[in-house]
């Protein structure tokens, strides 16, 4: 009896505590759901209709307002800690909302087709569908849709009473659909209308960035600012408006002046835009030329202009008043003496300035070029750590790179990454294994997918006398500007970049590690559609990162060197005999998970120890090699070819039953009977034997596999050689 109250009750059983904890919270859980179709079921059953009512009826009509009302106090409790309403909290509280409202209309009805609450359930529609998801808005639709029908077909379903709920089905519609169009009509356009806020004023924030000479006028090289050069930027503006601000109302007060104002010169230096003013009128120009009267005076002869007595140069005065003394200080920028816009103040007494106004008004300007001057200090130290912080990422991840491939690759990334507006990108390589140097296209990148000509691979040689040949044997950059990049030889003489205005070929230079490696290992190719877009401390920052660039470069190539001599014999080219093993077990591990047949060849050369002894080893090491040609040339490009040891060689073939390997077997010494070695005593010709074993049919391991293929081979060695022997047959050929 204990073990069955504790298998029954403990907490493992099915009636235990935690059980019934749980049991509990899906009850709770369950509750707004089940009284939605509770309620659903008693609108339509009609039970709340007039003639109906009792205690039972008033009893359900209040149970569904008390959910509701938990329903919506749970949800708020919710929204304030943050947690937004998924998909079935959504629908527990839409349904209630649609149900209470109508067995509320229904119970206001008094037998009426036309209840006079029916427009109840209209703007809970519309509530509805105003701030529930658009999938929960649809369904709250069908679900009131259903409950006008459903009383209609408990009625009898007669046709002629049809049309009161399909006039009552349409307007539910009509105000769904309406209200969530008219809603998303008045939310696009007021994202619209923000978007074009945010919009007009950043360019207003660009505007006076450029009068100020914070940032550089749009089109020139280096494109817009991001995120933090944008919050930037907008403080710097703010921080210059303020100075502009405080040194207006200072000038303005210490100078008893009726007007005092600062224009700052547009940046075509045409005109001169009013920035900030005090003034006793409101007839200040909002610009005026900037070559004419006391501050195109003051522009010109980068000078304080002071004038008195009827001043007639005054222009920016709209209403043509005549000013009885005017002081005008410009403002000069300390780095290159630029004037960069006026300081004026003026007043209509006659009332010269003097000698220490002058100075008073020239501190102000200072003060205002000094803040202009500090915030563009700060930009030049941001934007010295931004670049060196981009440059330092960009030699940690070519310092990651190790294959040649992913060099290249990650070589355009990072110049993409360190300058804004690139379009085009391309690292070539030198190659000068055998013969002459020739260029191959290693990698290229373009901004216009698929509308890129297909470069990668593309070779050529010094004769082509492009770009690139050209940056590569006088190890410099190569600008092209003033002219049509689209039409210059970049690569060969038939590729053609069009729609670039700009193309840069900076040489990737390498100290050279052998006296025969060449110094300049390749190019880094860079376009742009913008005109003269690689300025140069661009390009002295490009050059640093190709200079990276060359030295992962190099490491990459021994990288691959070192492997490539670890895992290949160093005569034939093929994989070694460790690597052969180690191939050999993948191949294996993946035919016994899949269930696919494998089959293994050896092979060797038949009496190369009498070529060795008549011929000579270097003879013998050319015959080698030329077998070796033959077996990967024969080989289909998934099997794996190895140098056994010795004259014996190896082939593996996945996915390859025995009879197909013995026809591919038959092939190879075929051909090798065909091979003919030229040599200082004549041709010389050799045979090869080659015995085949397939996995499972006659090994389900390695060593076996092998013994089995190796017995093979014995055995077309002992019956006469030159012949093909596979385990369980066999098929000679003289």
């Amino acid at each position: 009896m204990v073990r069955l109250y504790a298998a029954i009750l403990g907490d493992a059983g099915p009636l235990g505590a935690p059980a019934r904890r749980r049991l509990l919270g899906f009850l709770l859980r369950s509750i707004p759901a089940a009284g939605v179709v509770a309620g659903a079921g008693l609108v339509t059953l009609r039970v709340f209709e007039p003639e109906l009512q009792g205690y039972p009826q008033l009893l359900s009509l209040a149970t569904l307002a008390v959910l509701l009302v938990s329903v919506v106090w749970r949800r708020a409790l919710r929204a304030i800690r943050g947690v937004r309403a998924g998909y079935r909290e959504q629908l527990e509280l839409g349904g209630l909302f649609v149900v209470t409202s109508a067995a509320l209309v229904q119970a206001t009805g008094a037998g009426a087709l036309e209840p006079p609450l029916q427009p109840v359930i209209y703007l809970v529609m519309a509530f509805l569908v105003a701030f529930l998801a658009r999938p929960v808005g649809l369904a709250m639709v069908l679900l009131a849709m259903g409950l006008e029908a459903g009383p209609w077909w408990q009625r009898g379903a007669e046709p002629s009473a049809l049309a009161v709920p399909l006039t009552h089905a349409g307007f539910l519609a009509l105000f769904a659909l309406l209200y969530h169009g008219v809603l998303a009509a008045q939310l696009k356009a007021t994202r619209r209308a923000e978007r074009d806020a945010v919009a007009l004023r950043l360019r207003e924030i660009g505007e006076r960035a450029q009068e100020f000479r914070l940032m550089a006028p749009r089109g020139e090289a280096g494109g817009g600012p991001d995120e933090g050069g944008r919050r930037w930027i907008d403080g710097a503006v703010h921080e210059v408006e303020a100075a502009v601000r405080g040194a207006v109302e200072v000038a303005a007060a210490a100078l008893h002046a009726d007007t005092c104002a600062v224009f700052l010169l547009s940046t075509d230096d045409q005109r001169l835009l009013r920035r900030e003013c005090r003034a006793s009128t409101d007839t200040i120009a909002a610009e005026v030329p900037a070559g004419e009267g006391a501050l195109g005076g003051a522009v010109r002869r980068a000078s304080p202009v002071r004038l008195h007595g009827e001043v007639k140069a005054a222009s920016y005065h709209l209403d043509g008043r005549r000013p009885g003394a005017l002081l005008a200080v410009p403002l000069l920028d300390r780095r290159g003496g630029h004037v960069r816009g006026v300081l004026v103040a003026d007043r209509f007494e006659p009332l010269p300035f003097t000698d220490e106004d002058e100075r008073l008004l020239v501190t102000q300007a200072s003060e205002i070029l000094r803040t202009i001057a500090s915030e563009r200090l700060m930009e030049d130290l941001k934007q010295t750590r931004d670049e060196k912080e981009r440059f330092f990422q960009a030699i940690e991840r070519l310092n990651r790179a190790t294959k040649l491939d992913e060099v290249t690759e990650v070589s355009i990334e990072v110049a993409r990454a360190m300058m804004d507006g690139i379009d085009f990108g391309a690292v070539t390589l030198v190659e000068a294994d055998d013969g002459p140097a020739r260029h191959r296209v290693a990698r290229t990148w373009s901004a216009a997918a698929g509308k890129a000509p297909a470069l990668d691979g593309l070779t050529f040689g010094d004769e082509a006398g492009s770009l690139v040949v050209s940056a590569v044997r006088i190890s410099a950059s190569l600008p092209v500007a003033g002219r049509d990049a689209g039409k210059a030889a970049v690569f060969d003489a038939d590729t053609r970049l069009k729609g670039l205005a700009s193309i840069k070929v900076i040489p990737l230079r390498a100290q050279p590690l052998r006296a025969e490696d060449p110094p300049v290992l390749g190019t880094l190719v860079l376009g742009s559609r913008r005109p003269d877009a690689f300025g140069a401390d661009r390009v002295r920052q490009l050059e640093v990162l190709a200079l990276q660039a060359a030295e992962t470069i190099q490491r990459a190539r021994l990288f691959d060197a070192t492997e490539r001599l670890a895992t290949t014999d160093g005569l034939t080219g093929l994989l070694n005999h460790r690597t052969f093993q180690g191939r050999l077990d993948e191949q294996l591990l993946a035919a016994q998970r899949y269930g696919r047949k494998l089959s293994v060849i050896l092979c060797d050369i038949d009496h190369f120890k009498t070529v060795n002894d008549t011929y000579g080893h270097p003879v013998g090491d050319q015959v080698l090699r030329g077998v070796a040609r033959v077996l990967s040339r024969e080989a289909r490009t998934t099997d794996i070819v190895a140098r056994y040891g010795g004259e014996e060689f190896a082939v593996v073939m996945p996915e390859t039953d025995a009879a197909g390997a013995l026809v591919i077997a038959e092939r190879i010494r075929e051909r090798i009977a065909q091979l003919v070695t030229e040599t200082s005593m004549g041709p010389l010709k050799v045979t090869m034997s080659l015995g085949v074993a397939t996995f499972p049919d006659h090994g389900q391991e390695k060593a076996k596999l092998v013994e089995k293929a190796d017995g093979c081979l014995y055995h077309a060695k002992r019956h006469g050689r030159n012949q093909c022997v596979a385990a369980g047959a066999s098929r000679a050929s003289t």
